[in-house]
């Protein structure tokens, strides 16, 4: 195996492994809910004016997908809809108190698993972070490339 697919297996590997490790205490913490809504709540707290389309390129769907996701979510009582007084077409997402409650949970998990894994990053380099992060907006650039040629467009879909 060459150095490029050991970072390709060894991406996957962790993203599995973070997966796996999580799994049990973000589904007994937050019963009830589907991944795809916790981040969207996490998306709409983190993101002001979040809407179907910011939603939707977020995430890789299609704005179909986020609608119906929206619409559960409001059925939830989780995030409520609004329109600024100075643009009456576009709708925006906030959470509702309860929305605000799955965040914190979702949150205080993602702390806590931070403090889990602290040890590992401790030992880490800026330098070392640096050429992590130029190396994953470098891939993340050319992925959007790649998108960009299938003619898929996540804006319009």
């Amino acid at each position: 195996m060459n150095k490029k697919e050991q970072v390709m297996t060894g991406f996957r590997d962790l993203f599995n492994k973070m997966v796996w490790l999580n799994k049990s205490k973000m589904e007994d913490s937050l019963k009830g809910y589907k991944p795809s809504e916790v981040h969207c709540i996490e998306y709409i707290e983190k993101n002001e004016d979040s809407n179907v389309t910011k939603l939707a390129e977020s995430f890789y769907m299609t704005s179909g997908a986020i609608s119906k996701l929206t619409k559960k979510l409001m059925q939830k009582g989780l995030i409520e809809s609004y329109q600024k007084p100075d643009n009456k077409k576009e709708i925006y997402f906030r959470l509702t108190d309860q929305g605000r409650d799955i965040y914190n949970i979702h949150e205080e998990l993602h702390q806590e698993f931070q403090e889990r894994d602290k040890a590992v990053f401790e030992q880490v380099t800026e330098e070392q972070y640096d050429s992590m992060l130029r190396f994953m907006e470098k891939y993340s650039r050319h992925l959007d490339a790649e998108i960009k040629k299938q003619g898929i467009d996540m804006k319009s879909e």
